[in-house]
């Protein structure tokens, strides 16, 4: 009796486990959709680096650089004045949303603009104004591995003709 007891409990708890999953996936979902349907009015989110370099040099103090990049060594090697580093696997643990303060927009900026775009729309489901700098690194830096990597892009793109459906 008592053994049928426990496996009856049991299951009832599996269950309500499942469900409460799928409800919280449901919701996640919502959250997310609720944040991408404002994307395009808000211009995805997105700041040009004469606008990161104009609060810079206004000296505002309402943004945070946060310089995403998955290698420190591409931080190391030089990176925009002020920014704090936190790579983008990195971004979404609870030590590293310690560092961004929900009360600043918090502007990401990766190599080309790519992985930037990663974090974004989590951390303003979050709460965060999360922006991303247009180009990332590339668009600051003239030297910088983002330059190199477009230019190889689009050298790959003029002279592999790939095939474009109209």
């Amino acid at each position: 009796m008592r053994r049928s007891g426990v496996i009856i409990f049991t299951v009832v708890f599996s269950v309500m486990l499942v469900a409460s999953s799928a409800f919280a996936a449901d919701d996640m979902a919502a959250k997310l959709n609720s944040v991408l349907s404002k994307a395009a009015a808000e211009k995805f989110w997105q700041v040009s680096p004469d606008d990161v370099k104009a609060m810079i040099d206004s000296k505002k103090t309402d943004f945070v650089v946060v310089d995403v990049r998955p290698a420190p060594s591409l931080y190391k090697g030089g990176h925009i004045p002020g920014a704090i580093y936190i790579a983008t696997q990195d971004v979404l643990k609870p030590e590293s949303l310690k560092k961004l303060p929900k009360n600043k927009k918090i502007i990401l900026v990766c190599v080309t603009g790519q992985t930037q775009n990663l974090p974004v729309v989590a951390l303003r489901a979050l709460g965060y104004d999360a922006l991303t700098m247009q180009f990332g690194m590339a668009a600051w830096d003239k030297n910088s591995l983002g330059v190199k990597s477009m230019k190889e892009a689009l050298h790959g793109a003029e002279t592999k003709n790939y095939p474009v459906v109209k």
